[in-house]
């Protein structure tokens, strides 16, 4: 019943109080829209094993098996008459990832995009950790868990610190921006200063108007 070697994204052990009762974690296999994701169930061997088959459960929303559910496979009790006494527990769970990645329908199985799977996979180890069981029994999932959460923190301080400098900046700009639009309007252009500079009286205007009306009745003219 041992999981006689390590196996590639598969983790298994038993209970502590139950011999017949396996815990496993199955990785999700780069590729698929299950990559990234842990899911956890329980494989639960009768008294007569290895002469019958276990039931097989998964813990975690995959988007593949429906949860807390007994799962058809050829090496499930599902089918005692295709039930090889020589499979191991390693080998179980080598199938049932195997499946896992397949679109095939069996008694057990959901039937999900694979953006919801992607989706199920990103929060599969974040719900695990919420389980009693699994935390005692893979505390090396756990402290993954703790290194991930402490990762996106920092990120997320990073970010945070970023925002007011870039506002900071984002104000200079405005206000050099209104700094430069108010000196604009204080500049003439040489248009309106043609326009405000006073223009002189013509010399002939003035001879003509001395000698229509003479000097003093001219004089108030002038000033005009």
């Amino acid at each position: 019943m041992n999981l006689q070697e390590p196996v590639s994204h598969v983790v298994a052990c038993p209970s502590p109080s139950d011999i017949l009762e396996w815990h496993y974690v199955l990785e999700g296999i780069e590729g698929t829209p299950f990559a990234g994701g842990f899911y956890y169930g329980k494989i639960k061997f009768p008294p007569e094993y290895p002469y019958k088959p276990p039931g097989i459960t998964m813990i975690t929303p995959n988007g593949r098996f429906m949860t807390q559910k007994k799962i058809c496979l050829s090496m499930s009790d599902f089918h005692p008459e295709s039930w090889n006494p020589m499979w191991s527990v390693s080998s179980i769970l080598t199938g049932l990832l195997s499946f896992m990645t397949d679109n095939t329908p069996t008694t057990g199985s959901v039937n999900t995009t694979a953006a919801e799977k992607r989706h199920l996979a990103k929060d599969s180890l974040a719900f695990n950790c919420k389980n009693t069981a699994f935390k005692k029994l893979f505390p090396e999932y756990v402290e993954k868990h703790k290194q991930e959460q402490h990762a996106r923190q920092l990120v997320s301080e990073q970010v945070s610190a970023q925002v007011p400098q870039e506002d900071k900046c984002r104000l200079k700009l405005e206000k050099l921006g209104d700094s430069s639009v108010e000196d604009a309007k204080g500049v003439d252009t040489p248009k309106d200063a043609r326009k405000n500079r006073k223009q002189p009286f013509p010399t002939w205007m003035m001879l003509l108007l001395v000698s229509i009306f003479g000097v003093v009745m001219a004089l108030p003219l002038l000033q005009l």
